[in-house]
């Protein structure tokens, strides 16, 4: 069976919105997948801001933006689809949409981009809201890409993605292992707006950096490292706990950019080494993806820390760096069009698997 499909990706880095064309074909019980088209439309900074700050709103206003930006959703889309001429070729849209509450010990998670507007714009059937049923049943609703790169990267077997958030999915013994690692872009990113660049392009500015071992310090010593896993990390995580310590640092920008690569590196080894620790004698391959992945810095202290423990890095192509999320939405918005899982109880703690997400079905 094959599917044409959309998906939408936004991070919490706010780099912009993500958005795939893709071709997903099922041969029994086997899936392949080819990225047609893809895009990333850049937020203007009032949609920084709003996305930024939604947290802040009153209830009403906080309902506001969330159709907005749903209206919005839908008209980049149709603006996607008539600059490829993708008439009458779309099955259905999945949208992520852009999270700000995540509080699944409270048994909630929120993200903005209200799925019906997007399917009256559009005209479309759209699945949104695809983390709500997992967070429901008692899980995380996060990471929820590991079944997709088990279905669409099968011969692979260990993942990071570096984006606002730093995430990992290890595939062991028939078992996915998921969780977040470290906030990444969201530090990098705004740390790097200081000195006039939206981000820093190739990491040169933590390139000549100096480590401060005070502040790594006191950064790996966060609490949440020493949590268990299943684990995920809320948007503003970086912005209350990590940007706050960094301040009572006197650092310049590079040393600050040099030392919170090193975290995130150390970091991706601690998370990584005990559930692979049975088999350290093998070879690991671990894909690299996320916009972290354009940091030459950042994956040369990956890739220095990850060869001490046998683990090889894999970069592929520029486009499944950027849209393997969007492209992996697209693929969960088919699996509940199908009725099948999109979420493992075994990855987000969750008391069973579901079928995630909202449909909304347009007009066409």
């Amino acid at each position: 069976m094959e599917y044409r499909a959309i998906g939408l990706m936004s991070g919490s880095s706010l780099d912009g919105l993500d958005i795939v064309y893709a071709r997903l074909q099922e041969i029994a019980g086997k899936w392949s997948y080819e990225i047609l088209k893809s895009d990333c439309i850049e937020y203007d900074q009032d949609w920084k801001s709003k996305l930024k700050n939604a947290v802040h709103l009153t209830a009403l206003d906080y309902q506001l933006l969330h159709t907005s930006y749903g209206h919005f959703l839908g008209r980049e889309v149709n603006r996607f689809i008539e600059k490829n001429d993708l008439f009458h070729k779309v099955a259905l849209i999945a949208s992520h949409g852009h999270t700000t509450f995540h509080e699944p010990k409270l048994n909630m998670t929120a993200q903005l981009g209200d799925g019906a507007a997007i399917a009256a714009v559009t005209g479309l059937a759209v699945i949104s809201d695809l983390r709500a049923m997992d967070v429901a049943f008692g899980g995380q609703g996060a990471p929820i890409v590991p079944l997709g790169e088990k279905l669409l990267f099968k011969e692979l077997s260990m993942f990071l993605n570096i984006g606002g958030i730093a995430n990992i999915s290890l595939h062991i013994n028939n078992e996915i292992i998921a969780f977040d690692v470290c906030p990444a872009n969201s530090i990098l990113n705004p740390l790097a707006q200081r000195r006039g660049f939206e981000y820093d392009e190739d990491g040169r500015l933590a390139s000549v950096g100096v480590p401060d071992h005070q502040l790594l310090s006191e950064l790996n010593s966060l609490e949440y490292y020493e949590n268990p896993y299943p684990k995920s990390l809320s948007n503003n995580y970086g912005s209350e706990k990590i940007i706050p310590i960094l301040e009572r640092y006197d650092l310049c920008v590079e040393d600050l950019l040099c030392t919170y690569c090193e975290h995130i590196a150390q970091q991706a080894v601690s998370a990584v080494l005990p559930l692979i620790h049975n088999d350290m004698n093998t070879e690991n391959q671990m894909l690299i993806t996320g916009g972290g992945a354009f940091n030459k810095f950042l994956i040369n202290r990956l890739d220095e820390s990850m060869k001490k423990h046998n683990i090889s890095i894999t970069i592929p192509d520029a486009e499944v760096i950027q849209y393997k999320e969007a492209l992996i939405m697209a693929l969960l918005g088919v699996l509940r069009w199908r009725e099948e899982n999109t979420v493992l109880a075994s990855v987000t703690g969750a008391k069973m698997d579901s079928i995630g997400g909202a449909l909304w079905l347009g007009t066409h």
